[in-house]
């Protein structure tokens, strides 16, 4: 569709009484004009006026703005220049002018004869289309004057006929498929009756988009809102809840239209107001096409990212990445941000997901560079990485922690302590032959009861019936939500805490699993060889060791200043000035002797809560370089759970239904599932207003469907 931009923001919530003024250009193709210093795309039909671009296969004569002299154009329809070869500004004036003249239709007494049948153009056609028809000597061909006055020559449409070459095939005049009918078509919103309407436009100054514009009512602006926030209201539910958009069939005989369209039935079925203004609606301006509920999706998106720059602000912050495969197996990087906000309480934001070709630790570099860059994050204000222990991670010399220290030498790379923790206690429990003995026939277990549905099928109905025994007897207690059937779940190496509820689950189906095992043939079925995790141990410790000179409750045992002085040399040398430095172990000392001794501080159990205290008591600001100190500590990771729940959240909106998900259209849901509180906080106004929305005022039925 061809759009015209104008500054003026407040047109464009006229939408659609803009479009009922001109329904009948709806069908029409449009490519997009945009013109800078614009924010709102007001729709042009295609025979509008439009630059032709450079690179164009036509000829353009438009580099020079020479004056026209009307009187000596052209009229004969076989030789004379189209409209798109005169320069912009003048169009609209050369327009009226071939309108006003009207077709050229010259009154010749013989046409001339071509073919073999020795055919020729009638006069008496002039008069059953004597609004239109025109007829060229020199090329013995006719010509069609609305089509050619608002022709585009992007366009390629089948009647170009009427406006280049010409039409001469006479034999196909008249009859049942006539060729001057075929090209007028049936259609309202046929391309030849479309430029009848602009051409009447033009000629009526009433009908100018500015006049149309200027007589628009208080109550059509409103319903126009009113029908705009229905969509964004809608849109911003489904991503909530990770449902997704489309359906299936989304045709009116549908008998489910998908997410979307079924919620803008529930909202019109309570609000009869919507429900009115919906249905009166031109259908080129419904604001419910696919496009268009990804654009405010992205708006949200956007908004929600921009909400988490501003409050990161200039202040130090953390990286935290993982990657994993989603349903189309596409490799994808989440990336989290770690900060400390302006009232001291630390945040992990998710900020995306990147898509990667591949998980190389240069690939993901430049992934992670690209975004802070997109953002305006500067490389020099990253004061920590957190990783899993995976070698592209946290290779010594090429991994991803390796390559971003070179670039800021204070962003200390944190291995998760979760995983590294949990990689421990599998390795320990494998050096106790007993433990070892007991979770490789846990697993056992686990793989012959649920080799097949057929024991899946069995243990349920087993457990179902011990549960119904034991409530009987009064050892169960009985609710809603209680006494749930259950499945065996399996240990994981890396899964935190799985182990735990693996054990969890067969001590609640024993008896359950007991019964199955009684039922199957014994079978022989080795244990899998599990690797061996690792723990790896960083110089990064003595970084924390230092650090915890700041908690609460240890620095209530024994403040060690020195420990906080040499922290600051050895591992923020950049965050502190030399008069810093200097000044900063009398600080400490009036710290210690001051805030120490609050009967609040020795209520605070945490370096977190100490951070908001500080801020909350004015602390913060007499003590700056603690509080310094306090903030760059928190910043450093402890786990990298939030960029797992990242992935979590990825499961459930990128499913094996919705696989072919775009990663711009994935990336825009996860930031509103994720971020919701901060995205709940926009009213549907902000995102209504917002000048970063593209809406355009005018949809094809090609986007409706």
């Amino acid at each position: 569709m061809e759009f015209l931009l104008i500054t003026d923001l407040v047109i464009w919530c006229l939408c659609c009484a803009a479009a009922e003024l001109n329904c009948s250009t709806s069908n029409s193709s449009e490519v997009n004009v945009e013109l800078p210093t614009t924010n709102v795309a007001i729709p042009i039909p295609e025979n509008a006026d439009v630059p032709i671009p450079e690179n164009a296969d036509v000829p353009i004569s438009q580099s020079q703005f020479q004056r026209i002299d009307l009187d000596s154009l052209d009229y004969d329809p076989g030789t004379r220049k189209q409209i798109w070869e005169y320069h912009v500004n003048q169009r609209d004036e050369i327009r009226r002018a071939y309108i006003k003249k009207g077709p050229h239709q010259p009154p010749l007494e013989t046409f001339k004869k071509s073919g073999k049948q020795n055919r020729s153009f009638q006069a008496s056609w002039y008069r059953n289309n004597s609004k239109w028809l025109e007829y060229s000597p020199t090329t013995d061909a006719a010509y069609c004057l609305p089509c050619f006055v608002f022709h585009n020559p992007n366009v390629v449409v089948g009647q170009n006929a009427f406006i280049v070459g010409g039409f001469r095939n006479w034999k196909k005049v008249g009859g049942k498929d006539c060729s001057f009918q075929v090209h007028i078509g049936k259609d309202p919103n046929s391309a030849h009756r479309v430029a009848e309407q602009m051409c009447k436009d033009l000629m009526n100054q009433s009908q100018h988009l500015q006049r149309v514009v200027d007589h628009f009512t208080t109550e059509q602006i409103a319903n126009n809102r009113l029908q705009l926030k229905a969509t964004i209201f809608i849109v911003r539910y489904l991503a909530f809840q990770a449902i997704a958009f489309r359906g299936r069939d989304e045709s009116f005989s549908s008998l489910n239209r998908g997410n979307f369209h079924e919620s803008l039935g529930i909202v019109t079925f309570w609000n009869e107001k919507v429900a009115e203004i919906i249905e009166k609606a031109p259908k080129n301006a419904t604001y419910t096409s696919p496009r268009i509920q990804k654009e405010i999706l992205h708006v949200f998106s956007t908004k929600v990212k921009k909400a988490i720059r501003e409050e990161i602000g200039d202040a130090k912050f953390c990286i935290m990445v993982d990657e994993a495969r989603d349903e189309s197996m596409k490799e994808q990087m989440a990336v989290v941000f770690r900060y400390v906000d302006a009232e001291g309480f630390v945040k992990e934001r998710f900020f995306g997901l990147i898509h990667v070709v591949d998980t190389a630790a240069l690939t993901l570099k430049k992934g992670i560079y690209s975004l802070l860059s997109q953002y305006c994050l500067d490389i020099q204000n990253i004061r920590g990485q957190g990783y899993d222990g995976a070698s592209n991670m946290r290779g010594m010399w090429n991994g991803l922690q390796a390559l971003i220290l070179n670039d800021c030498p204070y962003a200390y790379y944190i291995h998760c302590f979760a995983h590294r923790l949990q990689l421990a206690l599998v390795k320990a429990s494998k050096q106790v032959v007993p433990i070892s003995h007991f979770f490789l026939t846990l697993l056992f277990l686990i793989k012959i009861v649920s080799a097949s549905c057929k024991r899946n099928e069995q243990l349920k109905v087993a457990n179902a019936n011990e549960i119904a025994r034991l409530i009987d007897l009064e050892e169960l207690e009985a609710g809603s939500g209680l006494n749930q059937i259950g499945t065996l779940q399996r240990p994981g190496e890396t899964r935190w805490s799985s182990h735990f509820r693996s054990v969890s689950s067969l001590l609640r189906m024993f008896s359950s699993t007991v019964e199955v095992l009684q039922n199957i043939i014994d079978g022989a079925i080795d244990g899998e060889n599990r690797a061996e995790g690792e723990s790896a141990y960083e110089d990064a410790m003595e970084l924390l060791r230092l650090s915890s000179a700041l908690e609460p409750r240890e620095a209530l045992k024994s403040f060690r200043i020195s420990d906080l002085c040499l922290l600051v040399k050895n591992f923020y040398p950049q965050d502190f000035t030399d008069y810093d430095k200097q000044v900063l172990e009398k600080e400490l000392y009036h710290f210690e002797h001051n805030v120490l001794q609050d009967p609040e501080f020795k209520k605070l159990k945490s370096l977190s809560e100490l951070s908001q205290w500080l801020v909350r008591t004015g602390n913060s600001e007499h003590y700056k370089l603690v509080y310094r100190m306090v903030i760059l500590v928190l910043t450093l990771p402890v786990s990298t759970a939030t960029t797992e729940r990242a992935f979590s959240a990825m499961k459930l909106v990128k499913t094996e239904l919705r696989n072919k998900m775009e990663d711009d259209f994935l990336n825009d849901s996860l930031m509103l599932y994720i971020e919701k509180d901060i995205a709940s906080t926009f009213s549907l106004d902000s995102i209504e207003l917002d000048p970063m929305v593209p809406f355009r005022l005018c949809e094809t039925v090609r986007d409706e469907s």
